[in-house]
């Protein structure tokens, strides 16, 4: 039935021959000078020139009406000026999806539709985040020249999973900061990057949103137009703003999208620290800033931030703000350029950002078949590989749960029938998450289980509210089948945008219908959660009779192949939580207003998300289970890191818990891990997570991401992985006040069960030398002296030359503090031979 599904849908997706009729139904492009020779004297016409000069020219001309026009996402045309109406708004979250300037109307009836993000991030595999940016990229790309799509895409959209009940985390990368910012800088690369390489084209124009701190739609009625976000300094620079960071600085990002909510008492779109001050000064934006849709008319409507229209127009633009998505500047500009609270320099410069992006996009370059991408069409949308790359992403992003032994993979030799049971079991749009397109295809879990086995389907629910349960029938195929498997979990009733959940629990009767159809299922049950956040399903993984679970997220359009392929073994599940999936009494007592990510345990508040929570999970972020056991080695770590001091250093004088990571503190500070992995069974993908334990200084962490690799290794084979472990980046904290520092102290690395520890800077943690404990102290004090290290030296305690008593603790109450030349130094501490860990 998929089979003849996709054959149908791919006759309609790929035949197309370009026909002189149909290039006439072409609307006008901008600067297309082979078709109105008088353009030509237009400079902002000359793709020769810089962007400088042709944005310069453009601005000049026009008058200060148009000008407001293109203030908005909707722009008018300018005929005189031979610029035809433009839409900013397309959306490319995980495929080009309908909306704005999108539609399937026309040639191309659909595009291929790939894991929602939060699966995606599962895979933990940095060159696919690329891979399907830059497929997206070229399947808008061949829509634009067909007029199906802009060249501007608000994708995508790199929050921090921060509250498990949150509509929209299935949006994300999910709750880690370094996971989201790898995750964002790859993804935006994908579907910028000119194929040629030229930094200053863009395929198409991404944008990172939503800035920032942006993580509740409507909660108990609590809504996100009026919800002000209160973040401490601490948790904005270690949390909240590092993937919006990595977008700017390292992908380069077209834009920003400033997002609907207050932050510490400032609307997100009208403060000019966040927007100015640090998106467009700090991190150097090449593109522009645009608002979520009316977001401005929020500022003043819903927040009453301020009293007119007008100051709210003149405080998004002199924020830093360039484009607002709706018509709220549009309407009230002008009155405020007469009311001299804006000046039409301060719309120049914001048109200067906008219309750069749309230059290097190729917007301002005539008609696009004549450009870098003119051959592209219908031809390379819904192709053949990108559908494989879409089932790819997700069999490489299901994660598996629990396995009891003999379970999975199932035999399609053994099983003869197979009982399908549960509101998603034959689910297809729900398949896609929210920000979706039309697919080229559908492989539904049904689809996909009955291509290779005899399937016998009940419901079990009319849907995932499930608010009725036809058990009866459900409990009958389930008895008299070899294996049953259970497709539970949301959809876009219960979680997106503008709705958060309100608990963790299946929705309805599904925690009934499972457990009833375990209880009499002849074989193995496999249960399914389709869903974009985590679920208590602690009942599920405690009951016996329930023998496998697996998480499939949203799996896109070929999500009941990907399904098929793990549960019969055709490949070898290797997906990762990156989320952690919380219990029920989480939400029980924790709202969702408080931002905090550290714990308070003195008001019974456990934190947020693996770096900081501090209660019981279901399942720890990271967490998967495969069809093979992996086994780690260490093979290379350093015996030292120094961090070098200037003379006038501080920490000289005094007793110092960490030092800046400045830039004359960190150069040559990084290092390699060298690890290899054995795999012990069949085939397959697997994930190395390196993380590290910091010291216990300036609330911490107790445990954060450095790093993740991704390898290939055939059965009974290994592999060498190598992590670069820069001190500065990867082993800083950020202390209370938003600042990064060095922690001087014990450092623990860790992967899977192997650590590595790193020692601690005070005497007391560190192996004596002879087991005299004066005689170690006098050599460490001369190594120190000498500049030659023996095991760490740091800047406290000194001791006196001369002691008054040998073998006296008190001689540590009166350190000497000028010792002259010295480092500081975090000192890795290998065994002598490679240390081998259990299975993991």
């Amino acid at each position: 039935m998929s089979s003849v599904l996709f054959f149908f849908l791919s006759f309609l997706c790929f035949p197309f021959t370009r026909s002189p009729a149909f290039a006439e139904k072409l609307p006008p492009f901008a600067c297309d000078i082979a078709r109105h020779k008088e353009l030509a004297s237009f400079r902002f016409c000359n793709a020769s020139l810089g962007v400088e000069e042709r944005v310069s020219d453009l601005v000049g001309r026009l008058t200060l009406s148009e000008k407001i026009g293109f203030l908005v996402n909707s722009n008018e045309n300018v005929s005189r000026l031979g610029i035809p109406q433009y839409q900013w708004w397309s959306e490319a979250l995980h495929g080009v999806a309908t909306g704005g300037a999108t539609n399937f109307d026309g040639v191309i009836k659909g595009a291929t539709s790939f894991p929602q993000v939060i699966l995606t991030a599962a895979t933990f595999n940095i060159s696919l985040f690329e891979e399907i940016g830059r497929v997206v990229s070229t399947e808008a790309r061949a829509m634009y020249i067909v007029a199906q799509t802009g060249l501007t895409f608000w994708a995508p959209n790199v929050n921090i999973f921060r509250d498990p009940r949150w509509g929209r985390g299935q949006e994300t990368p999910g709750e880690d900061p370094l996971l989201s910012s790898r995750y964002a800088v790859a993804f935006v690369k994908g579907l910028q990057q000119m194929d040629n390489g030229d930094p200053n084209l863009l395929k198409m124009a991404a944008c990172c949103k939503h800035y920032t701190a942006y993580d509740l739609e409507s909660w108990r009625g609590i809504e996100r137009y009026s919800f002000n976000a209160v973040v401490t300094r601490q948790d904005m620079e270690d949390t909240f703003q590092p993937p919006f960071k990595s977008c700017v600085i390292d992908g380069n990002v077209a834009s920003v999208m400033c997002s609907y909510n207050q932050v510490n008492g400032k609307p997100a779109c009208g403060d000019p620290h966040l927007l100015g001050g640090v998106i467009r000064g700090q991190w150097k934006l090449n593109g522009y800033i645009v608002s979520d849709c009316d977001s401005v008319s929020v500022l003043y409507s819903s927040q009453n931030y301020t009293k007119t229209p007008e100051e709210a127009v003149a405080v998004a633009i002199l924020s830093g703000l360039d484009l607002d998505c709706g018509t709220f500047v549009s309407e009230h500009a002008e009155a405020a350029l007469k009311q001299g609270l804006i000046k039409e320099s301060d719309i120049d410069k914001a048109l200067y950002n906008s219309f750069a992006t749309l230059m290097r996009v190729g917007f301002f370059n005539g008609d696009p078949r004549h450009g870098p991408y003119g051959k592209l069409g219908p031809k390379d949308v819904c192709t053949p590989e990108n559908q494989d790359l879409a089932r790819e992403a997700a069999r490489q992003g299901i994660v598996l749960l629990k396995n009891s032994e003999g379970s999975l993979p199932l035999s399609s030799t053994a099983i003869k029938t197979l009982a399908v049971i549960g509101p998603n079991a034959n689910a297809s749009e729900t398949m896609l998450g929210d920000y979706k397109g039309v697919p080229c295809n559908y492989i539904t879990p049904l689809q996909g289980l009955s291509a290779l086995v005899t399937t016998t389907y009940q419901p079990g629910c009319s849907n995932v509210t499930c608010n009725t349960v036809q058990l009866d029938e459900a409990k009958k195929i389930a008895a008299s089948a070899d294996a049953t498997v259970l497709v539970m979990g949301e959809d876009q009733s219960i979680e997106t945008e503008g709705l958060d959940r309100d608990n963790l629990l299946l929705p309805g009767n599904q925690t009934l219908l499972v457990t009833e159809v375990a209880k009499v299922a002849k074989g193995p049950v496999i249960l399914l959660i389709m869903s974009g956040g985590g679920f208590d399903i602690t009942f599920a993984k405690n009951d016996d009779k329930i023998t496998s679970i697996l998480w499939v997220g949203y799996p896109g359009e070929a999500g009941g192949g990907a399904i098929a392929d793990i549960i019969f073994g055709y490949y070898n599940p290797c997906g990762r939580l990156p989320i952690t999936w919380y219990p029920q009494s989480f939400v029980d007592k924790v709202p969702m207003t408080i931002m905090n990510m550290r714990p308070d345990l003195l008001r019974g508040y456990p934190g947020r998300s693996y770096r900081f929570y501090t209660g019981e999970t279901v399942y720890p972020f990271g967490y998967g289970l495969s069809y093979s056991k992996f086994s780690y080695q260490l093979l290379k770590a350093p015996k030292l890191v120094s961090i070098p001091l200037e003379d006038n250093h501080a920490c000289r004088l005094s007793e110092c818990i960490s030092i800046d990571a400045t830039e004359q503190n960190c150069q040559n500070l990084a290092f390699d891990i060298h690890i290899k992995v054995q795999n012990t069974g069949m085939s397959g993908s697997h994930t190395i997570l390196l993380f590290s334990t910091p010291p216990s200084v300036h609330n911490s962490p107790k445990k954060q991401l450095l790093g993740f690799e991704k390898v290939f290794l055939n059965g009974e084979t290994g592999a060498l992985v190598r992590f670069k472990v820069d001190a500065c980046r990867d082993l800083s904290v950020t202390d209370e006040v938003g600042e990064r520092k060095i922690a001087l102290g014990k450092h623990e690395l860790h992967v899977g069960s192997l650590k590595h520890s790193l020692v601690d800077g005070s005497v007391k943690d560190i192996v004596y030398l002879d087991g005299d404990v004066w005689q170690w102290k006098m050599e460490w004090r001369k190594a120190c002296m000498g500049r030659e290290v023996a095991r760490f030296c740091s800047s406290s305690p000194f001791f006196p030359l001369q002691p008054k008593k040998k073998r006296n603790p008190a001689m540590l109450e009166k350190p000497v503090r000028k010792l002259g030349d010295f480092s500081f130094l975090l000192a890795l501490e290998p065994e002598l031979e490679p240390r081998n860990s259990p299975p993991a």
